[in-house]
């Protein structure tokens, strides 16, 4: 496994342990099973996953989805830190890589974030780097459903455009931040908007953010 996806993986794995099964999470109706949960069928059940995307799939995903929540919350922990079987994608290092890092980093702060005395995670310029890679490549797909234009800018200057229209609001912050905010984790997300004020309004309160 990659170091940043092994990383976020085992600390993910860790605060999940920590919090216990029904700690909060920035993801709407679920606890820290549910999302233990979610992680594993994703990794472990290709079958059932599709559904998050696929909407014919959502029925088998869902009834899976409940097999996974009923397990001992211990053995969901450990199905994550081991990480996914051999005959899994996301065991081949590229696609661990590529599909993993955000997908844990993001997990991680939903659960970190949903408690009322969270402080930000001091990240490296590596790291930031790495992030801010993958936003870019995935920018425009979790952007699309925007209700305004939107731009994505670092604070070094650098930017990315997550969907094209008017008017357009600009949000900046560091790629860890933004990738929350593309997530639709807009308001955990330390993050600046500039842009006009309605569509400011608006683009905070989206639901059609990310997947």
């Amino acid at each position: 496994m990659s170091t940043f996806a092994k990383r976020e993986r085992l600390l993910l794995a860790d605060l999940l342990e920590a919090e216990g099964p029904e700690a909060p999470t920035l993801c709407e109706g679920w606890t820290t099973r549910d999302l233990a949960a979610h992680v594993v069928v994703r990794e472990r059940r290709p079958d059932a996953a599709g559904g998050i995307l696929i909407k014919p799939l959502a029925g088998r995903l869902e009834r899976v989805m409940a097999e996974f929540t009923d397990k001992p919350y211990e053995e969901l922990i450990q199905l994550i830190r081991t990480g996914p079987p051999r005959f899994s994608p996301f065991s081949l290092k590229q696609v661990e890589e590529m599909s993993n890092t955000v997908e844990f980093y993001v997990h991680t702060e939903d659960v970190r974030r949903a408690r009322p005395d969270w402080t930000p995670r001091e990240l490296d310029t590596v790291f930031q780097n790495a992030l801010w890679v993958r936003l870019e490549r995935t920018a425009r797909l979790m952007g699309r459903g925007s209700p305004t234009g939107l731009v994505l800018r670092r604070p070094n200057g650098q930017t990315s455009v997550a969907h094209r229209g008017t008017p357009v609001v600009t949000v900046t912050g560091e790629p860890s931040e933004l990738l929350l905010f593309l997530y639709g984790r807009q308001n955990s997300a330390e993050v600046e908007l500039e842009g006009d004020k309605d569509a400011v309004a608006k683009l905070h309160e989206a639901k059609q953010l990310g997947i």
